[in-house]
């Protein structure tokens, strides 16, 4: 499914090349689903980021919208445009080759918008995008205080990104996944979410994004549950902190039937942690000296984008 490339700075599993004809990111996610059953996709929060996840070895990525709106000083309330997300996504795809499901919020309008928002994610490079059914304005799916769309809504919405993703795709091949994710458990209770992701998949979501369960035991009853009444469909897991999901590690996930497991914000949380402790440093005493030795080096940082100093720097072709 990829191969490696020649140019410098080339990074990841180059998922538009394989055997000589071009994979789909799509299908690229799909086939690694299919190879490993539960798929690790740490958060990119940038192209630079997504670049250190495909030289850590993970093999997919994933887009935020709680760590696109902080990254651009704003909260995750669906402030961004979507063509905010178009540039992440093409950004992070190119830097990184890994597939990825990008985060669409509640679709940026009704039904039209978000068939544009499905194909403008397909055309930056997305394998697929997940939509949730809360009301606008949005929260955090781990907040209390969620509203949601009616189920007659939310299954509209659904139907108009699948077709969309028809659309897009080859060889009758949606050309996205479309994840449907749903806030229910949170408002309506577990029940709630179970009924609404069965009515999703019946309007065409292939992977199902159960929002805010509180246990082990529910992500396990709601996978048999809802593997019960829909065989086949894909499962995403939110691994975020400080949420009300308990730290799970992705066997565990993977044991439970879960596929696509996402650290959303987890690399941002790291790094806004290591850029707090530094500017206390340097406010406290004036010099870097204090923290020089927890840096990326320039060596470091020039591997990670494939610079060398003299050599030509090509746009990766992919």
């Amino acid at each position: 499914m990829s191969t490696e490339s020649s140019v410098p700075g080339a990074v990841g599993m180059g998922v538009g090349v394989a055997g000589g004809d071009r994979v789909s990111p799509a299908e690229a996610l799909r086939g690694l689903i299919a190879a490993r059953g539960c798929v690790a996709a740490p958060g990119s929060f940038n192209a630079l980021c997504a670049r250190a996840v495909a030289q850590a070895g993970f093999e997919a990525t994933y887009i935020s919208g709680a760590a696109m709106s902080v990254s651009a000083g704003v909260p995750d309330v669906g402030l961004l445009t979507h063509e905010q997300f178009c540039r992440a996504i093409r950004e992070v795809h190119e830097a990184s080759g890994l597939p990825l499901i990008a985060d669409a919020d509640t679709g940026f309008g009704e039904a039209e918008m978000l068939r544009r928002v499905v194909i403008d994610y397909h055309r930056a490079g997305a394998a697929g995008l997940h939509v949730e059914d809360q009301q606008f304005p949005k929260r955090c799916g781990h907040l209390d205080g969620k509203a949601l769309v009616s189920i007659d809504h939310m299954v509209e919405k659904v139907s108009w990104a699948a077709k969309a993703a028809r659309d897009v795709g080859a060889g009758g091949r949606a050309g996205m996944i479309v994840c449907a994710r749903t806030d229910a458990r949170g408002v309506e209770g577990f029940d709630a979410a179970l009924e609404r992701a069965t009515a999703y998949c019946g309007a065409g979501a292939e992977m199902i994004f159960p929002e805010g369960l509180a246990s082990e035991a529910e992500f396990e009853r709601f996978a048999a549950g809802l593997r019960a009444r829909v065989p086949g469909v894909l499962l995403l897991a939110n691994m975020t902190e400080f949420g009300k999901t308990p730290l799970i590690g992705l066997s565990r996930f993977a044991g439970m039937g879960y596929n696509y497991v996402i650290y959303p914000v987890s690399l941002l949380r790291v790094a806004m942690g290591a850029v707090t402790a530094a500017l206390r440093e340097l406010k406290a005493h004036g010099s870097v000296e204090p923290f020089v030795g927890k840096m990326q080096t320039r060596a470091e940082l020039y591997e990670l984008v494939g610079y060398t100093p003299g050599v030509p720097w090509e746009v990766m072709g992919r």
